[in-house]
């Protein structure tokens, strides 16, 4: 029970970094957030990091880790399982720091020259997590520490290119997405 328990508390705690992205991909257009600017010979981030996907992205993380909040209780009533509720300071460093985790990742494609859309093995896989993470525990290091255990974050670090390239193929299957990664 205690690997299962930890994987399901590593999901639970990651779901508002998992969803950003997934938002801003439906929310997303308007202007990008570089203005259309480039850094010597490149853009800086491309059309695909716009501000209103960025702000849709940050609220729907948010939005979600105020409802699993709400059902953690119940969640862990009838699983057994003690699932996080979340703290105002996790919420926001974990949606926001999966937005901008994705915004940084586009920042270093553009500098390797590869073009919007083209994989970066890793990097597409981690770049939230990697910046989610520490955010959170900078905003709310209490909660952080309580929840993101060793072991939870191995899960995560597992757990989380597993359910990226599953979801990627299944938004490009969909159509949402012009490349399956």
């Amino acid at each position: 029970m205690a690997v299962l328990e930890t994987v399901v508390i590593a999901f639970w705690a990651m779901l508002p970094a998992y969803v950003p992205n997934n938002a801003a991909v439906l929310a997303g257009g308007g202007r990008p957030i570089d203005g259309g600017r480039n850094w010597g010979d490149k853009r800086i981030l491309g059309d695909g990091k716009t501000w209103r996907g960025t702000a849709a992205g940050i609220l729907a993380g948010v939005a979600l880790a105020g409802v699993l909040t709400v059902l953690a209780p119940e969640v862990s009533s009838a699983t057994g399982i003690d699932v996080p509720t979340f703290v105002p300071g996790a919420a926001i460093g974990l949606a926001a720091g999966a937005m901008l985790g994705d915004i940084l990742a586009s920042f270093l494609k553009r500098r390797t020259g590869r073009q919007r859309g083209a994989m970066f093995p890793g990097l597409d896989q981690l770049d939230f997590v990697v910046v989610s993470l520490p955010l959170t525990a900078l905003l709310a290091t209490e909660w952080f520490f309580e929840v993101f255990t060793w072991g939870v974050i191995a899960v995560v670090v597992v757990l989380t290119p597993i359910l990226h390239v599953t979801t990627n193929v299944a938004a490009y299957k969909l159509g949402l997405k012009n490349e399956p990664w």
